[in-house]
This record gives structure tokens, sequence and C-alpha cells, in this order.
């Protein structure tokens, strides 16, 4: 793979000295890009696996984090996000054709990663919708030791009553040609510019709230909005599609906060009941972004997935689909 440089943030992603970000062409011609940092002493490398409407210099800080603790990081902007190709003219609406696209970006990232010889063994941290693109790649055999799952998109939170509406309303928008509009109820400005701190549904810390929305004010052309009909379809095509399958033969942790507001705590649950090598731990008090949280919150969560992290280190094993 040639690797171009990227435009890159550093001042805003507050991450390692020596980040730098990269373009990537996917295999269907889709434009995307990565940030990676590296570590001192390094144990391996951690795919970072963003969250809808987020981009790699969210995750500047965590790559501190985990560089303290001996892990370089690779992160994402997903197509369609970040500053990877937007696949509508409406730039502020989240959009995707096929949730298993996303896949064709992971393919990417990996010959990037080898590219880049960054240092193996390879782990992933999956946050929200992350989490839903990571399980359908660890299903398939990403070659990973272990997986760290936060507050992942195994479901989206909806009353019993919106629930049918929503498929309903996001299935006939594709049927009239109105799939790329707003998902009604949305706004097309960023969410961390649209609503103050007070009331919000991602964290209780205002440093942490003010560092997202200081990113999306200097470099506004990161910036997303609210998920297009279409990608609520899909999203709920795909999340309804893994709930049927088997977890696969993976080490994993998933931290879910008590306050989650955004994804469905039951289909995590019932997913971690029934993961082999499965932990699910609660995180009292903690909203939607948990590594984002108040710093004791944070900070025990970056240490208790890095031990994680430590105890697989020389699993070298590939896990393939499961049935």
């Amino acid at each position: 793979m040639t690797l171009h440089p990227a435009p890159f943030f550093p001042e805003v992603a507050d991450g390692p000295e020596g980040g730098a970000a990269h373009w990537l062409t996917c295999a269907d011609g889709v434009r995307i890009r990565i940030a990676h940092w590296r570590a001192e002493q390094e144990k391996g490398t951690i795919l970072m696996f963003p969250g809808r409407t987020e981009y790699a210099e969210k995750y500047g800080r965590a790559a501190t984090a985990y560089g303290k603790r001996g892990y370089a990081m690779v992160a994402i902007d997903w197509r369609g996000q970040g500053l990877a190709d937007r696949l509508i003219p409406d730039r502020d609406a989240g959009y995707v054709e096929k949730f298993s696209d996303y896949q064709v970006d992971i393919a990417a990232v990996l010959e990037a990663a080898e590219a880049l010889d960054l240092p193996k063994p390879y782990f992933m941290i999956a946050h929200s919708m992350g989490g839903c693109i990571g399980l359908r790649a660890a299903m398939s055999g990403l070659p990973i030791n272990a997986a760290m799952f936060s507050a992942p998109m195994w479901g989206i939170q909806l009353s019993a009553l919106m629930r049918p509406t929503a498929w309903a309303v996001s299935w006939a928008s594709k049927q009239v040609g109105s799939s790329a509009k707003l998902t009604p109820g949305t706004k097309a400005k960023t969410y961390v510019l649209a609503e103050p701190f007070e009331g919000n549904t991602l964290t209780h810390d205002p440093d942490m709230y003010r560092y997202m929305q200081v990113q999306m004010e200097q470099v506004p052309e990161m910036a997303l909005g609210g998920p297009s009909m279409h990608w609520l379809h899909e999203a709920l095509v795909e999340t309804r599609d893994l709930a049927a399958r088997a977890a696969p033969e993976l080490p994993a942790i998933t931290f879910l906060g008590t306050d989650e507001k955004i994804v469905d705590p039951a289909r995590i649950h019932q997913r971690m009941e029934t993961w082999p090598n499965g932990e699910l731990v609660m995180v009292e008090g903690a909203e939607h972004e948990v590594m984002m949280e108040l710093p004791e919150i944070r900070d025990a969560i970056y240490d208790q997935s890095a031990a994680f992290f430590d105890q697989h280190l020389s699993n070298g094993t590939t896990h393939r689909e499961s049935a």
C-alpha cells in the first residue's frame, strides 16, 4: 500500500509527540484517513475504531494514556465522516451505503499498519458505532489478540413505541428516494456544538466536553451532524443480524456506563452474557463516552483495559467467523 501524508491537527489532538496522518485509498476507491502515534517500549498496537461522527484526533488523549502503558495506536476516520470522503452531497448527514463497507476500511487500515511497521500484536478498542463494526470484524477473523468495547452499538436505544416507527420510516425513505435526509429529530449541527455541557449525554467531565468542542471549532471540516435515514436503516439491519450470531472465540472486555442513553444496554448485556471469553464491566456514574469521563473513571478504564491486553500479548491466534 502507498501511504500519502494527510492533514493532521496535533494542537487539538493533544496526543503524544510525533503523531502523523495518512490518506488510504480503499479497495473500492473511497479515500479514508488514519492517524497514528508511537509509544516508548511498545508491546503492541491498538486499532482504534471510533464511533459515528468521530475522527482520529478525538483519541489523541487516549493515545497518550495507552502510550504510557506501552501501546501504539492507529485511529481511523471512517468513510463518510472526519476528513474521509463524504458519500453524499450533504456533508452534515451521516451516511454509509452498506455497513459492510466499513470492513473495506478496516482492510485498508491493516495494510497501512503493516506498511508503517506498527508493532504487533494488534488489539482493538471499539467505541459505539465502532463497536458494531468491530464486532463484525472480530466475527470475521480480524487479526487481533483481544478486544475492548466501549459502549458498543450492538443496538440503538429506542422506546418500544419508537422502534417500529424507526424501522418503518427508515425503510420507507429508501423506497421514495429520500433516505439521504437527516433522521427526524436530529440536527445538522454536530452534537457538542449544538448542545451545552449541562444535560449532555456524553460525559460528566466539562474539560473533556470542552476538548471536543474546541476540536470542532478549530477544524470544522471534521464535523458531522445527525444520521441520515439510510444510515439508520442500515444500522438497524446490521445490529439485528449481529445479535443473531454467536460471539467469537476472542478475549473481550466491555465497558458500559450506568447512565448510558444512546446505545441499547440490553443488547450489550445479552451479548456479554454469552461471550465465552468476555467480561462486562459496569462503570458507575458514567455516560456514553466512558474513556472521556471524569479523570478517576477514565484512568481506571485505561488501567484495566491495558492490563487486559497485557494478559493476551502471547495469544497469537486468529479468530474465524462464528457460525
